[in-house]
């Protein structure tokens, strides 16, 4: 059984057997995949590039090729038990749109994303002087996909904005769990939202 990426793995544990899973920008259905075959699953998942969509299918996933900036206004409210969006909502337009349509579609919604505040970031922009590079984001200012920087607190604050309750938080550093200042500290964030 081939070993999930550490932070596909927390998603998929997060996730209970038998689940109607909706995966938003799914990439090649890696997490999709594992969860049907592990965890009898069924669902879908949404992806825009056409080389992602052929290795979804590729891997048996039921895969739907559509740009995520038009909403999720053809799905019906509660058609999911758990909706996936992974690393993804930092690099979207609409960003309060998607998510409050994510808990909408499904009863509940795991939100990943890079956190801008980590102590490595801080530090490329304040003493070196340049936007972060890293493994996670391992691209310059001028091509990067990720268009929102945000933080744990602000995702906090979006959140309570928009009325959706914050069900549970894990951040990660290098595949490692995140308690001691995890604004600074973590790399990685994981929301379950509902």
């Amino acid at each position: 059984m081939t070993q999930l990426r550490d932070d596909l793995q927390l998603i998929y544990d997060w996730i209970p057997s038998g689940s109607r899973v909706l995966d938003l920008g799914c990439g090649d259905g890696e997490l999709l995949s594992a969860l049907i075959k592990r965890k009898n699953c069924s669902g879908y998942g949404i992806e825009i590039d056409t080389d992602s969509v052929i290795a979804a299918i590729e891997r048996g996933v039921n895969v739907i090729q559509s740009d995520l900036e038009q909403g999720l206004q053809d799905f019906d409210d509660n058609s999911f038990d758990i909706l996936v969006l992974s690393q993804t909502i930092q690099a979207m337009q609409n960003t309060e749109t998607i998510l409050r349509d994510l808990t909408r579609v499904a009863k509940q919604a795991i939100v990943s994303f890079p956190n801008f505040g980590y102590w490595r970031n801080r530090l490329q922009i304040a003493l070196l002087g340049h936007m972060p590079v890293s493994e996670r984001m391992p691209y310059q200012w001028y091509n990067t996909p990720n268009i929102h920087w945000c933080t744990l607190q602000d995702f906090d604050r979006l959140c309570e904005n928009n009325q959706i309750r914050v069900l549970e938080r894990t951040v990660m550093t290098a595949g490692k769990q995140v308690n001691l200042l995890p604004n600074i500290l973590g790399s990685l964030a994981f929301y379950r939202i509902g």
